[in-house]
């Protein structure tokens, strides 16, 4: 790939062109999403002018212009020029995942991504000098307490949980079906914040019990901001590195391992194993890399986040395999779902 790459790039380095103003483009779809421009397109029955848009959302005619003719560029947004006026219409795309009012809206993640992931990736070069998170210099917060600073408003944590819920709506039904986890009656999600992939495990098993176990002010907001009528989740506070883990046949970890240092992830297993009947089992869901170091990309770059943000990394099947068996856990499964997230599934 690395060859091919270099060959057809010596003539004229377009691919790497377009890596260099990656940045640019994220910031083009932040920043409609920021103004609402998605959501105004959604709403309207018909396409509009930029003229239009800008009166609309309060910002001036020439940017809003050159914002939207980006947007159509990338292909996120539709235009016609009809009697010498652009006219700009949201894609199907667009509708489903960059409006808030969509059922698979990525708002939040997107929000999330702008407002406080781009902000600590400015701090790349220091993260990658220093091996430790940019906590301090980004948000002037010390770097070992790395949920302080994720939870350091009301505001943020809203942010964080609101990123957490979107991307369990895309690809919470994906993990939950990896395995076939109906034999598992008492199911608790262990750091489950919202609850929206809880909520996928309980439509997917209907006569499982599901439970989200969370720290108390998570769950406080969870209830307050995230709740749904008639909802099948049950939420419980707690500590699962300081208190007692409740008793359960699976235990579901979503994104928590890749936090951590391997000796902060081999005390929680311990903990979940000793706690474990016989049969039960732990569902672990992280973004898996290849073990021939040659990708994801995505997960590449979710692990140089976890550098700059958390105190973790991410790993590669055999990495996962090797702390479930030390902690005690056997007949380890592995499915990569194809998608941003892969499962893990080990039983005691």
């Amino acid at each position: 790939m690395a060859e091919h790459l270099s060959q057809s790039e010596l003539d004229y380095p377009f691919k790497l062109l377009e890596y260099f103003n990656g940045f640019r483009v994220s910031k083009v779809i932040f920043s409609a999403c920021e103004l609402g421009v998605f959501d105004l397109l959604l709403k309207s029955q018909e396409p509009l002018s930029a003229q239009h848009v800008a009166r609309e959302l309060e910002t001036s005619e020439d940017g809003m212009e050159r914002l939207l003719d980006a947007l159509v560029g990338i292909e996120i947004l539709e235009v016609e020029n009809t009697k010498g006026t652009a006219l700009y219409s949201s894609s199907d795309v667009a509708n489903l995942y960059l409006a808030k009012g969509s059922a698979k809206s990525l708002h939040d993640m997107i929000v999330y991504q702008s407002q406080t992931i781009y902000p600590l990736w400015n701090n790349m070069v220091d993260a990658v000098r220093e091996g430790k998170n940019q906590n301090q210099k980004t948000f002037g917060l010390p770097p070992e307490e790395i949920f302080q600073a994720i939870y350091r408003s009301e505001e943020e944590m809203l942010k964080f949980m609101g990123l957490m819920n979107s991307s369990w709506v895309l690809d919470g039904h994906d993990i939950v079906t990896a395995f076939n986890l109906a034999s598992f009656h008492n199911i608790i999600d262990l750091g489950g914040c919202t609850g929206a992939l809880a909520r996928e495990m309980a439509k997917a098993y209907p006569s499982s019990s599901v439970t989200v176990f969370d720290l108390p002010q998570v769950v406080e907001t969870a209830q307050k901001h995230f709740s749904q009528e008639n909802d099948a989740v049950a939420f419980q506070t707690g500590d699962f590195f300081a208190g007692e883990i409740p008793p359960a046949d699976l235990y579901v970890l979503a994104r928590i391992i890749h936090d951590w240092p391997e000796e902060k992830c081999l005390t929680l297993l311990r903990r979940i194993y000793d706690t474990c009947e016989p049969g039960g089992g732990v569902l672990l869901v992280e973004a898996m890399l290849f073990e021939n170091r040659r990708g994801p990309v995505m997960a590449q770059i979710f692990s140089l986040n976890m550098l700059v943000q958390a105190e973790g990394r991410e790993r590669p099947p055999s990495e996962y395999t090797r702390m479930l068996t030390k902690t005690g856990f056997r007949n380890v499964q592995v499915c990569r779902t194809g998608k941003s997230y892969d499962a893990i599934l080990a039983v005691r």
